[in-house]
């Protein structure tokens, strides 16, 4: 028998053992979950990746049960590498076994050796039960942590997810989920069991209840919008934080324009309310932006979008929702949403109109200060350029979580005349301290001259017209950038998250 054929023969055997590993949960089992409208496990990865560029690891991992409920490997997205992890619902329920843990290790940790960004697509039963402690098998959660701020993290929520595969989701940076996802610390049979409650798997962690509680970011329809929206994502960000976001060859939606439509958009008086939304597809290259947890705490808009072909995150009040009012999940929101920018260099545009922290005391129970103490933090501590916008209003501590406070290293600030800002609106004011008729009047007009009055203290670097509010911000932006003369490295944390 020649080499060659010894050669034959082994790997004859070794593209059995890989076959064996494809077929998944096999034809039957298969066929049952594209019958309900999923895509599998590798179909999947298939969509997400670039095609041909998926390069699998830990095939054989598993034995009989195929890779071990979990698909795993390095790929490309618009030709940039990525790891990517889907757990296989046909084979086990995607349950997590000893093998399958340490391949959600070895993912993350190429992803923080290779700095490239860490994908997993879930749906799964958790820990396999196997009457045997795992003991010290490689942990992937705590790999994951270490990515923190290092890689961009995403999963996606694909179908049910619990136990510690669902854990995955939280711990990333961006989690989006789809109509047939779920997600639960233990799914309706153990919550019968351990506290008698009957449950649905969508009244308990469905779509409704993910988004409301914040613990998903964003939503879309199935499989293949839910993929699509990750690439999207990603195109907003550098690889790791070692390297600057990429940017955008310019064309004619990056060009320098004046704005004028915002003069009928923003309303001069403040008592009109007006779609935030609006602003944004007027000021950054369209059509483009991209919204991120837009049914948690939408009285402030969370954005991905690009200015002048820069990529840039955005963090607006919504006047359309509580007056702009910043509430305690508006700035939850907020404070991770600047931490993730921040970490992978994004700048970040503060467009204010806000009357302040949200009062009252359903708004005191659920803790408005802290988070927007929380907010202030992660704002004042993020090093990336800042560029702030004062629309219309911004007051009291919702203008300092805005980045409207002085002296905050912004790369810019601006304001729009006749702005009105102070620790109080006059009406507020004249109320709180039983002002009388003509005092009210005085402290109206104090107002209405407020930013004036900053601007001549240099309190704004500028009054701008809505009309030049692109070119101004775009302007600061192309000037800001020419502090990058440094390689990128990770950002230290140094603030205590309130």
């Amino acid at each position: 028998m020649t080499d060659a054929q010894d050669w034959k023969e082994t790997l004859e055997d070794l593209a059995c053992r890989r076959e064996r590993a494809y077929g998944m949960g096999g034809p039957e089992r298969l066929a049952k979950h594209h019958a309900t409208g999923k895509l599998d496990a590798r179909a999947r990865i298939d969509r997400l990746l670039d095609p041909g560029s998926f390069h699998e690891l830990g095939t054989l991992v598993g034995g009989d049960i195929a890779a071990d409920g979990l698909v795993a490997g390095a790929g490309r997205i618009d030709g940039a590498p990525v790891m990517v992890g889907a757990e296989d619902f046909t084979t086990l329920a995607g349950s997590i076994g000893p093998g399958g843990n340490a391949k959600r290790y070895r993912l993350a940790e190429l992803a923080l050796r290779n700095k490239v960004p860490l994908i997993m697509l879930l749906e799964g039963a958790g820990f396999r039960p196997s009457g045997e402690h795992y003991g010290r098998t490689p942990t992937d959660l705590i790999a994951q942590a270490r990515c923190s701020g290092k890689v961009p993290t995403v999963s996606a929520v694909l179908g049910p997810s619990a136990g510690h595969g669902a854990l995955v989701a939280p711990v990333c940076d961006f989690t989006i989920m789809s109509t047939q996802g779920a997600i639960f610390t233990a799914g309706p049979p153990v919550v019968k069991e351990s506290t008698g409650e009957e449950v649905s798997k969508e009244d308990l962690g469905g779509p409704e209840v993910a988004l409301a509680s914040g613990v998903i970011h964003n939503h879309a329809e199935d499989d293949e919008a839910v993929i699509d929206d990750i690439r999207r994502y990603l195109s907003y960000f550098p690889s790791s934080a070692w390297s600057y976001p990429p940017t955008r060859l310019a064309d004619d939606t990056a060009e320098p324009r004046p704005t004028p439509e915002l003069l009928d958009i923003v309303s001069r008086d403040n008592r009109h309310a007006y779609d935030m939304r609006a602003v944004l597809d007027v000021v950054f290259d369209r059509p483009d932006w991209f919204e991120v947890q837009p049914r948690f705490g939408p009285a402030i808009i969370c954005a991905l979008a690009h200015l002048g072909g820069y990529p840039v995150a955005v963090v607006a009040n919504q006047p359309q929702v509580m007056a702009g009012s910043i509430d305690a999940d508006a700035a939850d929101k907020a404070a991770h949403f600047i931490s993730v920018a921040d970490s992978f260099h994004l700048p970040i545009v503060f467009l204010a109109d806000n009357p302040g922290m949200l009062p009252g005391s359903a708004s005191e129970r659920a803790g408005v200060l802290r988070s927007g103490a929380r907010m202030f933090a992660a704002q004042t501590a993020a090093t990336t350029l800042k560029l702030h916008l004062t629309l219309r209003k911004a007051f009291g501590f919702g203008s300092m979580a805005m980045s409207l406070l002085g002296f905050d290293n912004q790369v810019a600030t601006f304001a729009y005349p006749g702005a009105t800002m102070g620790a109080m609106s006059a009406a507020a004011l004249s109320r709180a301290t039983k002002a009388g008729e003509d005092y009210t009047e005085v402290l109206k007009q104090m107002e209405l001259e407020a930013s004036y009055r900053s601007a001549g203290h240099l309190g704004f670097d500028e009054l701008i017209s809505p009309v030049e509010t692109r070119n101004r911000l775009l302007a600061a932006l192309q000037h800001g950038i020419f502090s990058r003369q440094e390689m990128a490295e990770p950002v230290a944390r140094t603030v205590i998250t309130p």
